[in-house]
């Protein structure tokens, strides 16, 4: 079974939204890196049990992300969000380099203030 990747990041937004035994079992799978192995005899099931249970959690949760879409519109805002701030560094740099306005590198330093916090 491959792993992919992106369901770690839609597990940070649906998780809640899984049973807790389907939690269990996929954040073991994806976040601990346990094999199926492992994760049946931690569980008390089958290793088919858990295969299944993963199939079902993955669906769930592309599903919600088909359905909601915030896994993607997070990474839109922060494609965005460092795309501002990289405007703002340039203005700023070519402020110093030209006819110097305070008003400018104020406003410069403040995009850069809340963009690097909101992409934290």
């Amino acid at each position: 079974m491959t792993k992919n990747l992106e369901i770690s990041l839609l597990l940070d937004f649906y998780g809640d939204m899984l049973t807790e035994k389907q939690r269990e079992v996929i954040e073991c799978y994806y976040n601990e890196d346990l094999s199926l192995s492992e994760i049946a005899d931690n569980q008390g099931i089958t290793r088919q049990g858990v295969r299944d249970s993963i199939k079902r959690a993955e669906f769930q949760l592309l599903d919600m992300e088909e359905r909601l879409g915030l896994a993607r519109r997070f990474r839109e805002v922060r494609i965005g969000l460092e795309q501002i701030h990289a405007a703002a560094q340039r203005i700023k740099e070519f402020n110093q380099h030209s006819i110097y306005s305070n008003e400018l590198e104020r406003d410069a330093n403040l995009i850069l203030e809340v963009t690097k916090k909101l992409c934290e």
